[in-house]
């Protein structure tokens, strides 16, 4: 039954598209009002080049991805170096449902990179750009997350693609955000995360977490028991994985509050709360609240 009705739903809503429909918002209010005149097509050019471009390895069977990117820009030494803070988040549709659940919510604070007003973007799976390589980055690592929901590590294939981009930043002279695993987040050591052995059982877990979250309006007690697995196979993990997991972090931050509201009325409903407490202590005080 698991398996069938996730078939059903990701087969019954084939279009002729692209993967992802990403809606670009851009926030220069920090430059001088020299340089934004030369942003005005930013948002745009991103956008286009994000929901044209194909990043999908064959046919991509069902609805885009709905994303977004926030992107405040923080500095300009000239007309075509830039600094920004982005916002990625993504979501997909519920089986079954109207509603949508969250499947990302990434603040990456470090995107030092050139772009020329009415500048052409050309995706290039052989070299390195600041620019282009930061939004192939997270395409991949959109679609990666979106496939691992549907399939126990189906987004493989993409966060290797994501790991590729790293390791020509590091042979492209890449500014220090490329290159860097410490910080509360980090490019290289998400996907390095997603793709460690040490990891394995809560990227199986994700599964068992949507299929719950899928089959919640059909079943309430057989999804809880689902969402209760994916906690269980992290809890089994925690001991061995990083208390900075960047991956774990991810996840959290973009589930945590779902995941309060769908235990409600689980029979060991303060235990699993405990539990949490320890495996996402960034949210102990959410837990706390819902105990």
């Amino acid at each position: 039954m698991k398996y069938l009705l996730l078939s059903l739903f990701f087969f019954s809503t084939i279009i002729n598209a692209q993967e992802l429909n990403c809606k670009v918002r851009v926030n220069v209010e920090s430059l001088e009002t020299y340089y934004r005149d030369f942003l005005n097509d930013f948002a745009s050019s991103v956008e286009d080049y994000m929901n044209k471009t194909k990043f999908y390895n064959g046919e991509w069977e069902g609805n885009r991805i709905e994303c977004s990117m926030d992107v405040f820009f923080t500095s300009a030494s000239d007309e075509v170096n830039y600094s920004a803070q982005v916002v990625i988040t993504s979501q997909r549709e519920i089986y079954n449902s109207q509603n949508y659940t969250r499947m990302l919510t990434v603040s990456d604070n470090r995107w030092v990179f050139r772009y020329e007003d009415g500048q052409s973007f050309y995706q290039s799976e052989t070299s390195f750009d600041p620019l282009i390589s930061f939004l192939d980055f997270y395409a991949n690592v959109l679609i990666g997350f979106d496939l691992d929901s549907y399939a126990e590590l189906g987004g493989s294939p993409y966060f290797s693609k994501a790991l590729d981009i790293v390791n020509f930043a590091v042979t492209g002279g890449a500014s220090a955000s490329w290159l860097s695993t410490t910080g509360s987040y980090s490019r290289r050591k998400l996907v390095q995360e997603l793709l460690d052995e040490k990891y394995r059982q809560v990227r199986e877990g994700f599964y068992d977490y949507f299929y719950g979250i899928d089959y919640f309006s059909i079943n309430a007690k057989e999804a809880q028991r689902f969402i209760v697995k994916f906690i269980d196979k992290v809890d089994a993990s925690k001991d061995k994985l990083d208390v900075r997991s960047v991956l774990l972090k991810t996840f959290f931050d973009a589930k945590f509050g779902e995941i309060i509201e769908k235990l409600k009325g689980y029979q060991d409903y303060r235990g699993m709360l405990i539990k949490l407490k320890k495996i996402d202590p960034a949210h102990a005080a959410k837990y706390d609240e819902a105990i």
